[in-house]
């Protein structure tokens, strides 16, 4: 919707097309949409914050049961109505509290980065490479992929797996353009059932809504197929994993220009020296930000040099960077003006996962930071001695150790508030917990009778 029709107007123009529902919808600390359904002739009463939520009810919302309701306040300019269900329109929503800015809100945490980015003379823009599984549901909690074909050790780019689920994706796709998304490719990825769809970058907040937005379409459309859609990073051993790789540019609020772009570059890279200072700023933060891009036990599968597979699996595991060079866990793409940042996957929450991101870039251009030489080279075939000696480190191996580094870290708080990085950190904490101490099949497998 057009940010600058007045409400009166988008009420009309929601009610003539036959819309009869709206979605005020904010999020969990998961990135998962949360929301109560309004009629649209109580419209104006639901912008101005009337529907309320027990906090204590949603995961990472850090209240007591007897504290004041948070109310959703929606954005009229992120409007949408959904593809799949023409009745129904959707909007992102920041929570307030006691009448001001709920702190904890994922949204309004992002928001608060852009607006020192804006405080320092710069707009943020993003894109994020959607990567996800479509799966169908088998018999006692079983699943398989929506491929009938699952006969290729490499999958990836093969045409045929791709027609063969046209019929859906060509669904969501048509929707993504109809929502004005712009996207200008998708492809069937390295595991079966695997996809990935490429939509045109936008603002940082705008492009965080949708993938809230994404996720919840992808995986509405998939059951209308029977199928769904997974975001789980690592759903099979034997398979590549779901990223999300964000792709950051600064530009000029004024002028719109890039501010990454460089027609020289000593480095060879394409990047300007803003560039290279907000490469510096997500390196020297990069461990904590880890626990917030990687969120998850699963995570984790994911970010190993090599899996059960042959051959390296491709994931970010250094704290390193270079030119249009994979195994660096910071790439600058073919051509500059932006830097992407690999680390992330499918289940973060995107609007903390861009914030805990702008906010160590924006440190490093305040600072004036400098990240070094780029790494052009295979950075998997390094020994453990060469990366010492060139001064890189590991990230961490497993949600235990990235929550350690997020703790460690004053970004955190910084970024999220007092309340959010500890209701944060303390559902997680208890999340790994529950794993480390959960007896699985393979060890039960290996061990009882092995001794």
């Amino acid at each position: 919707m057009n940010p600058q029709i007045p409400c009166s107007s988008l009420q009309q123009t929601l009610q003539e097309k036959g819309v009869k529902y709206l979605l005020p919808t904010y999020v969990d600390m998961h990135g998962v949409s949360k929301s109560k359904v309004v009629p649209t002739s109580h419209f104006e009463r639901m912008l101005g914050g009337s529907e309320l939520c027990t906090g204590a009810a949603v995961d990472g919302v850090p209240q007591e049961v007897s504290d004041e309701e948070i109310s959703a306040h929606p954005d009229p300019a992120s409007c949408v109505v959904l593809p799949w269900r023409r009745d129904t329109a959707w909007f992102a929503s920041d929570l307030w509290c006691e009448g001001k800015p709920f702190e904890p809100c994922s949204r309004n945490i992002l928001s608060r980065v852009l607006a020192q980015g804006r405080e320092m003379g710069f707009g943020m823009n993003a894109g994020i490479e959607a990567e996800f599984y479509v799966l169908r549901d088998g018999e006692n909690g079983s699943f398989s992929p929506v491929n009938t074909r699952d006969n290729l050790a490499k999958p990836a780019y093969d045409v045929a797996r791709l027609l063969e689920n046209l019929p859906w994706l060509g669904e969501l796709v048509d929707g993504m353009n109809e929502l004005g998304w712009g996207v200008y490719s998708f492809d069937h990825e390295d595991g079966i059932g695997q996809f990935e769809i490429d939509f045109k970058y936008s603002e940082a907040l705008n492009v965080a809504d949708r993938m809230v937005f994404f996720r919840l379409m992808a995986d509405e459309i998939a059951r209308r197929h029977g199928a769904f859609a997974s975001f789980m990073p690592k759903p099979y051993a034997d398979r590549a994993g779901s990223g999300a790789h964000f792709n950051i540019s600064m530009f000029d609020p004024k002028e719109k220009t890039n501010l990454f772009e460089a027609k020289e570059d000593a480095r060879g890279c394409n990047l300007s020296k803003l560039g290279y200072h907000f490469i510096a700023g997500v390196l020297k933060h990069l461990p904590a930000i880890c626990a917030v891009v990687a969120p998850t036990v699963n995570s984790y599968k994911r970010l190993v040099p090599r899996g059960i597979m042959p051959g390296f699996t491709w994931a970010p595991i250094f704290v390193s960077y270079g030119g249009n060079n994979r195994t660096n866990t910071v790439r600058i793409p073919l051509g500059g003006g932006r830097v992407e940042l690999r680390l992330p996957d499918a289940a973060c929450n995107p609007y903390l996962g861009l914030a805990m991101t702008i906010a160590a870039g924006l440190e490093g251009v305040r600072d004036k930071l400098d990240p070094g030489e780029p790494h052009n080279e295979n950075m998997y075939l390094r020994t453990q001695s060469q990366l010492t000696d060139l001064g890189v480190s590991l990230l961490p191996r497993s949600l235990g150790q990235a929550l350690d580094a997020f703790e460690a870290d004053p970004l955190g708080k910084a970024v999220m508030g007092e309340k959010m990085a500890a209701a944060w950190l303390g559902y997680k904490r208890e999340e790994w917990h529950a794993y480390s101490v959960h007896v699985t099949d393979w060890e039960k497998s290996r061990y009882l009778k092995m001794i």
